[in-house]
């Protein structure tokens, strides 16, 4: 995911842009709200302070949205209600207030991408995604295997649902954390590991979700199956 920062302060940006890219993201930075608009191609989400020192936020969003519905998230220091309402009114799909918790952040960014991604992108035909005799209905949130059905739990199905979405590519474990469970804590990398052994239990298909060491978890699609089996990855 290719995220656009718009902001002006280079201590928030040199600290803002790694803690993205560790959550699988690149980053291109402006400093200014001049030619926002002009960098919009190939940008899935931007992220914008309202404080810039050419022109108001507000304004740059105005300009945004007419020539792209790019998600934008307003990220800023300006906290009270009217300017959390001016900024959505003039078009931003979300407002984060400074300071936030990175997990909170990349969660957002997650949610606004998922929401203003076509129908159907990434999910398979008809929200459908099938792996052997596994089927997994994004839809109506069911799980076959065989031809019978599966029981899974929400966070579970939440879980498997992310890793069949995003087509056999890896899936950060900070990533699948933020957009399962909204948030993290100390002990988050333990509370997936026991799901994602739940979900191999109840699947009876082990190899379908697959651990890609320090990093996360990937479907296991017959391709990503075999470099599994390759890189000695499981």
């Amino acid at each position: 995911m290719h995220i656009l920062l718009v902001e002006d302060d280079d201590r928030v940006a040199a600290a803002l842009r790694p803690a993205l890219h560790r959550h699988g993201m690149t980053t291109t930075r402006l400093a200014a709200g001049k030619g926002v608009v002009d960098h919009l191609t190939d940008v899935d989400v931007v992220l914008l302070d309202l404080g810039l020192p050419d022109i108001d936020g507000v304004d740059v969003c105005r300009a945004i949205r007419e020539v792209s519905d790019v998600p934008v998230i307003v990220v800023s220091a300006r906290g009270e209600v009217d300017d959390r309402i001016l900024g959505l009114h003039s078009g931003a799909d979300d407002y984060l207030v400074k300071p936030y918790d990175i997990g909170e952040l990349v969660a957002r960014v997650h949610a606004v991408y998922r929401r203003r991604r076509p129908a159907g992108q990434g999910g398979g035909a008809g929200g459908v995604v099938t792996v052997a005799d596994v089927t997994i209905d994004l839809d109506k949130h069911t799980v076959t295997v065989a031809g019978s059905p599966v029981t899974l739990t929400r966070k579970e199905f939440q879980v498997l649902a992310l890793l069949a979405s995003s087509g056999g590519a890896v899936c950060t474990r900070s990533r699948i954390v933020a957009e399962v469970w909204g948030r993290s804590w100390a002990g988050a990398n333990r509370t997936l590991d026991v799901h994602v052994a739940t979900l191999r239990t109840k699947l009876g298909r082990p190899e379908l979700v697959q651990t890609v060491r320090g990093v996360g978890y990937r479907l296991g699609l017959p391709e990503t199956a075999e470099a599994a089996r390759d890189t000695g990855t499981d």
